[in-house]
């Protein structure tokens, strides 16, 4: 038979020393379980918790699952109440200063009896999904026991030693939405037969994936805050550091933890270049009151948001900040009585120029944007998509733009 019930004394059943709770050296006695079990550093055993809620006695209908390995009784599930035994028949002593209220147990207990195939499926069913293992100790489970291949998780801590060390990051969430392939290449990570390669130096690649066990530890990236988003919540230094190895060629990795503490390892990055951004409408417009400065603020607010948000966003976004500038310009040519926008904008193109500093002016060279095309490339964003993604132009006809506005709508 696969499975039968059987009587044991409870001095003759073993603990089981692969535990996938808390797993301890092969060698190991009931009384080193125990007492690993007592501390409980992992916080996996909770024996007080499971005394408390066994009450007053060993309930029958929770049968420990044995594996005979030779003559040896292993039991396979149910090591914390048969911990819980042991001490209650002074089989294993604990502290005195440990209180456990314990349950009474009969001399010998009735435990399912099962070949070992069968006593790993019957764990699994019963653990795999009830939240008593956490992601890692399922997939460890599921690679020496079930033969399964590792997932990326287990190799990621086998390399790294990162879940281990970080119990925070023990999570289904970290496990399927941050440390998923796909993320991890973004970040300079991939597998090559079960070794970690990265295009960063060790110590880069320890920086790196300390950033985001803090943002996780922090709470800063969660089910519900940030989610999907890695690089995007990493501090400005990271994220540079990121992108300068994206072309690097990947390496196998020799590193472990501890990872270092903030103050250490800030230290350690390249420092990074104090440069100014190219901004909308060339910086900060201060126009007079009136519609055109109303939808001049509105395209500010807009464009805050298409940076705050640009991931969640389509492709075609862009275009209704380019479609505004022309609406804008339109505006504030009406305001000032101008049959015609391209009046407005011709007339006071050169003036506009001349205000504008180097880079700005380069800024409008690479682009492309002369007093003579100037209009024509606000009709054209206006009517074709593709033209109107152009972010770049986008911003470079703001910047002229924010001359022309302050010229004929500045205050004074």
């Amino acid at each position: 038979m696969d499975q039968e019930i059987k009587y044991i004394n409870i001095k003759d059943l073993v603990l089981w020393t692969e535990n996938p709770r808390d797993p301890i050296d092969k060698n190991a006695s009931d009384q080193d379980i125990a007492e690993r079990a007592i501390k409980d550093l992992t916080g996996k055993w909770s024996l007080e918790k499971i005394s408390k809620e066994m009450g007053d006695y060993f309930d029958f209908s929770e049968l420990p699952t044995v594996v005979y390995h030779g003559k040896k009784p292993i039991v396979y599930d149910g090591n914390r109440r048969i911990i819980l035994a042991k001490i209650k028949c002074g089989l294993v002593t604990i502290p005195i200063e440990k209180s456990l209220g314990l349950p009474n147990f009969p001399e010998n207990i009735p435990c399912n009896i099962c070949k070992r195939n069968v006593a790993l499926k019957n764990i699994f069913r019963k653990h795999s999904d009830s939240g008593s293992w956490q992601p890692l100790e399922r997939d460890i489970f599921l690679h020496k026991f079930m033969k399964e291949e590792k997932s990326l998780f287990l190799l990621l801590d086998e390399n790294t030693g990162i879940i281990k060390t970080n119990p925070h990051l023990n999570q289904r969430f970290v496990k399927d939405e941050i440390f998923k392939e796909e993320i991890l290449k973004s970040i300079g990570f991939t597998f090559q037969e079960g070794k970690l390669k990265s295009v960063h130096s060790d110590e880069e690649a320890v920086i790196i994936l300390s950033e985001i066990s803090k943002k996780i530890e922090k709470k800063e990236i969660t089910t519900r805050k940030n989610r999907g988003k890695i690089i995007e919540v990493l501090e400005p230094d990271i994220q540079q550091l990121i992108d300068q190895n994206r072309n690097k060629k990947p390496h196998y990795t020799n590193f472990r933890l501890p990872y270092p503490k903030d103050e250490e390892y800030k230290v350690r990055l390249t420092p990074r270049t104090n440069k100014k951004g190219i901004e909308l409408f060339g910086g900060k417009l201060y126009l007079v009151r009136g519609e055109t400065s109303d939808l001049y603020r509105d395209i500010v607010d807009l464009y805050r948001f298409y940076n705050d948000n640009k991931i969640n966003l389509s492709a075609t976004f862009p275009s209704l900040i380019r479609m505004s500038l022309r609406l804008l310009c339109e505006t504030a040519s009406k305001e000032k009585k101008y049959d015609k926008i391209d009046l407005y904008m011709k007339e006071h193109y050169d003036n506009a120029r001349l205000r504008l500093d180097k880079n700005n002016k380069t800024t409008l060279s690479n682009q492309t944007i002369t007093k003579d095309n100037i209009v024509q490339l606000l009709h054209t964003g206006a009517h074709n998509y593709q033209a109107s993604q152009n972010m770049e132009q986008t911003i470079a006809l703001s910047i002229i733009i924010g001359a022309i506005l302050t010229i004929s709508h500045g205050k004074a």
